[in-house]
């Protein structure tokens, strides 16, 4: 099986740190985290697992659920929602607001630019209410998929991300949060992207700034509660020799504003001008052919479903070795995607760059009886 984004974000893969040659800056963050979504490796960090208020960035696993909603065809973007009191309510308690009114009945699509452009808390509480017929019903679904992805240091207690006691999560869970929308939905992903939205006549600007910044920026969220500070999430893409590469990173608890996305900046400069991605084998390519005992073929290809990418330090690409490590004797039937092996990628100087798993690309059904006895007894013999 494909190893997965929040697998590898998971395991915090901050590999040949003791290979770089350019440190990374001073960020003036209380958190942060930069991963490397081609290769999924993590550049750099600081108290990523620290529980802390994470604000407005919230709002990425409750568009996440509405995305999901929509893959699965329980709401429709077309589809008019109710204003309920509560979420018109949200406008007593000082947060972002779409401005929503109980007589209006904005559509799906107008509430998710309000919830990502206008991080509009009202909107938030109308869309959870139309996906999953009420506030709490919602929560209780974002604790189930925060736990699924192994996010540990996230326990959400709202769909807005204001102040509740026991609402919490870290940069490293919001980054998993941040990875999987792009990786599951990049259909929906622009939204995020998109600069400002008006509804009933008020114009508000996302309050992204690299978005105008820095036109390599195509996301994500922005948040800020007195307790969170100023945070951002922002991800990046760049057109590079052997395809495209895309950043994410992630600040929490900056001073201001512009601070929030000087030291997102900063991070994303690093990650560009230290480090480089290298392209070993393209999707679906064998990484090597090994003999299989028992089965119709005496042989199996093994590699991984997508390419295969390791992020190194700015010049080190050319000095990477490999070695596989698989299981041996491999013995039918084997099935497609099966896991048998891995790929460890080191530098010259035997650093670890990444282990990447490797799995059966084609199946190898079991062999007819007189198969497999030969192939029995040849194991026996050796």
């Amino acid at each position: 099986m494909k190893k997965s984004l929040l697998a590898f974000v998971l395991a915090a893969c901050a590999a040949v740190a003791g290979a770089q040659t350019l440190p990374p800056p001073e960020i003036a963050a209380r958190e942060y985290i930069l991963i490397d979504l081609n290769s999924n490796q993590v550049l750099a960090e600081h108290d990523a697992d620290a529980p802390a208020e994470p604000a407005s960035l919230t709002k990425l696993m409750t568009a996440y659920l509405v995305f999901a909603a929509l893959r699965d065809k329980k709401i429709t973007l077309d589809q008019k929602l109710p204003v309920s009191t509560l979420a018109w309510s949200e406008r007593k308690k000082g947060g972002s607001l779409m401005f929503i009114e109980p007589r209006m009945t904005p559509t799906v699509d107008e509430l998710l630019r309000g919830l990502i452009v206008d991080s509009g808390n009202d909107a938030a509480v109308a869309l959870a209410e139309g996906v999953s017929g009420s506030v709490d019903n919602f929560v209780a679904e974002m604790n189930r998929q925060a736990q699924a992805w192994g996010m540990k240091h996230t326990q959400f207690k709202n769909v807005t991300g204001m102040p509740d006691p026991g609402h919490h999560s870290s940069a490293r869970d919001i980054a998993v949060m941040a990875a999987k929308i792009i990786q599951d939905f990049p259909n929906f992903y622009p939204y995020y992207s998109i600069p400002h939205y008006t509804f009933d006549n008020i114009k508000q600007d996302n309050r992204n700034m690299l978005l105008g910044r820095d036109p390599t920026v195509d996301g994500m969220k922005t948040g800020y509660t007195e307790e969170a500070g100023y945070c951002l999430v922002a991800s990046a893409v760049r057109e590079m020799p052997n395809g495209k590469r895309r950043l994410l990173s992630v600040v929490m608890g900056t001073a201001s504003k512009t601070a929030r996305a000087a030291e997102s900046q900063k991070l994303l400069n690093w990650g560009w001008s230290a480090w480089d991605d290298v392209r070993l084998f393209d999707a679906g390519k064998a990484v090597a052919t090994v003999p299989v005992w028992k089965g119709t073929s005496a042989q199996a290809r093994l590699g991984a479903p997508g390419a295969i990418y390791v992020t190194v330090p700015k010049g080190e690409g050319a000095k990477l070795t490999t070695t596989i490590e698989r299981t041996d004797p491999l013995v039918a039937p084997l099935t497609q995607g099966q896991r048998v092996g891995t790929l460890k990628v080191a530098t010259a100087g035997g650093t670890p760059v990444a282990s990447v798993p490797l799995v059966v690309l084609d199946p190898v059904p079991l062999a007819g009886l007189l198969g497999r006895a030969w192939d029995s007894l040849r194991l026996w013999i050796k």
